[in-house]
């Protein structure tokens, strides 16, 4: 996952966050409005805002996941073959040296 990907995803989690505490302020400023329509909309909104904070922090709960998995693989794999580690981080730091230097 690139950089720019990553940060596009945070910003996304942080806007949809963000609504969700700007919706429930909104819920409590109109929880003095009367009526059956007004409190029938209120419940479903907060039914459907619920749902969305569960959804949310199984989204989040599914990326650490992800993200530890991956951590693990990559250790593991470290362990496993350490030469070709060594290798790879060694061919990585020629190329980028290569391409730094052509500036």
């Amino acid at each position: 996952m690139s950089n720019d990907s990553a940060a596009q995803r945070a910003r996304v989690m942080q806007d949809i966050e963000l609504t969700i505490k700007d919706t429930e302020a909104l819920l409590r400023m109109t929880a003095h409005e009367v009526g059956e329509e007004a409190a029938h909309i209120r419940a479903r909104v907060q039914e459907r805002l619920h749902r969305a904070t569960q959804e949310l922090q199984d989204v989040k709960d599914a990326a650490i996941q992800s993200t530890k998995e991956a951590a693990q693989a990559t250790e593991a794999f470290m362990k496993d073959h350490p030469w070709k580690t060594l290798g790879i981080a060694a061919a990585a730091g020629l190329v980028i040296g290569l391409l730094i230097s052509r500036r």
